[in-house]
């Protein structure tokens, strides 16, 4: 048995479970009564979705519908960054949401700092766009994760490969 038992920190987006959601909403737009006649869609960008409707408060209840079929498939609501509504071809609006994955340096930092004002003893270190937690007492490492959920940070974080 190994002397140090480690986890991982990342942040990333079921892109499949995404997909489904998308599905989802895009279906219940098409059957809704509201939504008869209107151009809402949303589509999937490489790292963005693209949410377009004929006005900014119908593109609002598309970003509803969407929000309630990816909460509903486990998708965190913390990793969208919304751009701007802007105007779009034929009288229509569009917002652009980025999809962010990975931990970001300044959050890295944050999280890094909470780790070591906790006083256990653990060591962190941040490798690219994850955080790698190890130390000797896997009791010092669940200690760890529950204060770092309760930190708040603005990312939904996983964490993975306990060993």
């Amino acid at each position: 048995m190994s002397s140090e038992s480690s986890f991982d920190i990342v942040s990333s987006i079921d892109m499949q479970e995404l997909n489904n959601a998308i599905q989802q909403a895009e279906k219940e737009i098409a059957s809704r009564f509201d939504f008869k006649g209107s151009k809402s869609s949303i589509a999937l960008d490489k790292n963005e979705l693209v949410v377009s409707s004929d006005d900014e408060y119908k593109l609002n209840s598309v970003l509803d519908v969407l929000h309630s079929k990816m909460v509903k498939r486990g998708i965190s609501l913390k990793n969208l960054q919304y751009g701007k509504i802007e105007p779009a071809a034929s009288s229509t609006v569009r917002q652009r949401i980025g999809l962010k994955q990975g931990i970001d340096q300044e959050n890295a930092k944050k999280i890094n700092v909470i780790i070591r004002d906790s006083k256990l003893k653990i060591k962190s270190q941040i490798q690219g766009d994850q955080l790698r937690v190890s130390g000797k007492n896997k009791d010092d490492l669940q200690k760890a994760i529950q204060m770092i959920r309760q930190a708040g940070v603005p990312l939904d974080l996983q964490f993975i490969n306990f060993r």
